[in-house]
């Protein structure tokens, strides 16, 4: 027996139910309506001219980038709304172009009226049109064509690869490097999320401009496999809306490690007990398991229907620390990366936006995975300084010869030059931080060693700032401040996305530099934490000869100094840094660290 759904309300003793009538033999499916959502101030315009009910009907134009979105009335029949092999239904767009875009729909009771929706976000301007099509098991149908209009906007479009391959870039061109960190929700009761709109509003104000996260599993003991938590799907809903509306980046880790965990690390980090997973397949056998694929795919098909749609989606961060999970450690590293290729290419065929794509082992020292690096779009390396990294011994270095400063951001260097050389890929550190360190989290060591971390990252060749772990009071004091501000401030005018760069260790008299060359640029960082880097030489090797200015940024105060001639001769470039004096009785001081742009004699730098 299956089950007939209708929209139309039936009374049985004395209760008003959404009739789901058990049917023998049922007729084929049947599209009833479907309603575009329409701005409050157009429904209120419509209403003058037409009756209210008629307002949903109506089609408005829609801006480029923008989303799309139907709400569909269905008569079908089917026993699970979220299995695809019961009930299909996606909608076909046509663009100006003559492109054709299959894209998914999705179960989503938010309205007893349209409990089905489909959600696209349209790249050209011009009129579009729309068929609907719906399957089940009685049949097929199809709406009638509709034209909806698509209007030029300011938005920039999605993130993906830059041609040069090593950077990010949006649709129209535009370079876009991340600046963020991650923000977990940890959303598992109503109303219960950490992420906040004020929060948003206060990294966005500092430069962020993405965040990192896991969902809360959709799939619960409660709902049980391939049937998904609408609460948690409306409290994602909500984040992607909020995060679109600010030009906030998402980088959506899909499988973290604790959730299919059973017990390799223990306390939070062994979920898979209370994972619906455990009812298919054991914890070493989740990367194994045909049925436990099964399920998979068709939660990633609902999550690429509901949530693909959206600009704020830069990177599907497939899975986070494989290697702390009994599918890894029992199974076997093979298993679990034909897993990782697996769901690699999954991604990249049925998102029609085409992300890319990342996934990391944990941060010890000897968990460098090659395979790993190769199979996703993005290497991402996780690092904590504690486990394994060189670090001084002891609580109270000598820090002439041990200085934790200088070894973590050698550390940060490092692993991104082993990234950069290694794979010709975007390079990320995946997640990093928190208390994994040297120094205790709001301690001024602390923020230093955060700051290093950006600037030794940069000029490496990171696409991205380190992936901090994680959001919150325990950390934002030395995340927040000046730091990010400052260095988003820097990155304005180098073109990631059309440059070809290449990395350069500067020869210095004292301390450690980087720098990144390209035809038209060159920018760097250089750090002295011994005894600051006022009146050290930096010497920039592999400039053609000629005349350059120089222009030093003060990473600690966000500006610039006055241009410095300076001349490559042989290839390299020598500059001197100026030591600050007090002035009108106030205190000046290079510090610790410089970073620079150079460009030749006379050109401004770009804006």
């Amino acid at each position: 027996m299956s089950l007939r759904v209708s929209i139309s309300r039936s009374v049985f003793a004395g209760v008003a139910l959404v009739s789901g009538l058990l049917t023998a033999g049922a007729a084929p499916p049947e599209i009833v309506s479907i309603r575009q959502p329409l701005p409050p101030e157009v429904i209120q315009q419509l209403r003058m001219q037409l009756l209210p009910e008629k307002a949903g009907e109506m089609v408005a134009p829609v801006k480029k980038y923008e989303k799309l979105e139907l709400r569909i009335d269905l008569r079908a029949t089917f026993q699970n709304p979220y299995d695809p092999d019961d009930i299909d239904l996606w909608a076909e767009f046509t663009a100006p172009s003559g492109r054709v875009w299959k894209i998914w729909g999705f179960y989503n009771p938010s309205t007893w009226s349209a409990l089905w929706m489909v959600r696209f976000t349209p790249n050209e301007v011009g009129t579009w049109k729309a068929v609907v099509r719906v399957r089940d098991r009685e049949g097929t149908a199809q709406s009638a064509v509709r034209e909806i209009p698509v209007l030029e906007s300011g938005h920039k479009g999605f993130v993906g690869i830059a041609p040069n391959k090593r950077y990010l870039r949006f649709t129209d061109g535009s370079p876009f490097y991340g600046v963020g960190l991650w923000y977990n929700d940890g959303y598992e009761l109503f109303n219960k999320g950490a992420i906040t709109e004020a929060e948003l509003d206060n990294l966005k104000k500092h430069g962020g401009n993405f965040i990192s996260f896991f969902h809360s599993p959709l799939e619960t003991m409660g709902t049980g496999l391939g049937r998904y938590d609408e609460n948690r799907a409306g409290r994602l809903d909500e984040i992607f809306e909020w995060c679109e509306q600010r030009d906030i980046q998402i980088s959506w880790n899909i499988w973290f490690h604790s959730y299919f965990s059973e017990a390799v690390w223990g306390g939070g980090n062994a979920r898979y007990r209370n994972n619906p997973y455990r009812h298919v397949a054991k914890a070493e056998e989740f990367f194994t398991s045909p049925e436990a694929y099964k399920y998979k795919e068709k939660l990633h098909r609902y999550m690429v229907a509901r949530w693909g749609y959206s600009r704020a989606l830069m990177l599907w961060f497939i899975v986070d620390e494989i290697n702390g999970t009994e599918g890894w450690l029992k199974g076997g590293s093979e298993a679990g990366e034909q897993w990782s290729q697996k769901l690699h290419d999954w991604f990249k065929t049925n998102d029609p936006y085409g992300r890319p794509t990342t996934g990391t082992q944990s941060g010890g020292i000897k968990q460098w995975w090659p395979k790993g690096y190769q199979i996703f779009d993005i290497a991402a390396r996780e690092i904590y300084e504690l486990q394994g990294h060189p670090l001084p011994p002891g609580n109270k270095p000598n820090l002439i010869s041990e200085n934790p400063g200088r070894f973590s951001y050698l550390t940060y260097a490092k692993q991104t030059q082993d990234l950069w050389s290694g794979f010709h890929k975007p390079a990320i550190l995946g997640e990093c931080g928190y208390d994994h360190t040297y120094y205790e989290a709001g301690t001024p060591g602390y923020l230093e060693m955060y700051h290093n971390s950006l600037w030794a990252g940069l000029s490496n060749g990171l696409s991205m700032t380190p992936f901090w772990w994680a959001h919150g009071a325990y950390i934002n004091d030395s995340v927040y401040t000046r730091t990010l501000p400052y260095f988003a401030a820097f990155l304005k005018g180098i073109d990631f996305a059309k440059a070809e760069f290449t990395p350069a260790v500067l020869k210095t008299s004292k301390g450690d530099g980087w720098a990144m060359k390209s035809d038209g640029l060159t920018f760097g960082w250089y750090a002295n934490v011994v005894d600051g880097v006022a009146s050290e030489t930096v010497t920039v090797p592999g400039l053609p000869d000629g005349d350059y200015d120089v222009h030093l940024y003060r990473p600690w105060r966000g500006v610039y100094m006055p241009a410095i001639a300076a001349v490559s001769k042989g290839g390299d470039l020598t500059v001197k840094i100026p030591e600050l004096k007090p002035a009108a009785s106030r205190v000046q001081n290079m510090g610790n660290d410089v970073a620079f742009k150079i460009v030749k004699k006379g050109v401004a730098l770009p804006k």
